[in-house]
């Protein structure tokens, strides 16, 4: 046996592996650790984690009710952009329509101003022809009185007489003229 000992003796230590009363003393040192951490410390762990859980899970639904009340926005939008869109096409439909309506009021007004400008100028002209007509009469009464005054040899003075004469010589061109106008007529 002696033998055996010094034979155990004589075997050199493995490093790695540490002597058994030094393993059994880590070992119970290590599991009083454990069993004061896992006492102590574990059960502020799980509440630290927990309390993360609950604030993790109340920003999820706050980020959904968020999302949620987003979608609702974003719809009642899109159906303010839809109504605004409605009104618009209402207001350029009732835009055409007043526009057609004040062209169909302004075609009419100048119609109407053109009609009475047309009927304006027929007025004029007719009161310039009858004033032409009235002082183209006097002057070739004079001059048919004077010349008939030169023809006859006496003098045509008196005014009512001359104007006697002269609107019966004008009479007489008016029927020949009017007549003239007959006879064309009925020569188409």
């Amino acid at each position: 046996m002696n033998a055996l000992v010094t034979m155990a003796a004589e075997v050199p230590e493995n490093p790695l592996i540490p002597p058994i009363p030094e393993l059994v003393i880590g070992l119970i040192a290590f599991f009083i650790v454990f069993g004061i951490l896992a006492k102590k410390l574990l059960p502020n762990i799980n509440n630290v984690l927990d309390e993360r859980r609950k604030q993790i899970e109340g920003r999820m639904e706050e980020a959904e009710a968020l999302q949620a009340e987003a979608q609702q926005v974003l719809a009642d939008y899109r159906a303010q952009l839809a109504d605004a869109r409605h009104e618009a096409a209402r207001l350029r439909q009732e835009a055409q329509e007043q526009g057609a309506t004040l062209i169909a009021e302004m075609r009419a007004e100048g119609q109407r101003q053109r009609e009475e400008i047309i009927a304006a100028g027929h007025a004029q002209i007719e009161a310039d022809r009858k004033q032409a007509a009235q002082s183209l009469r006097q002057d070739v009464g004079k001059l048919a009185t004077d010349l008939a005054g030169k023809l006859v040899g006496e003098s045509l003075e008196d005014h009512a007489r001359q104007s006697r004469t002269i609107d019966r010589f004008l009479d007489e061109i008016e029927a020949k003229a009017a007549s003239d106008a007959t006879k064309a007529e009925a020569g188409r």
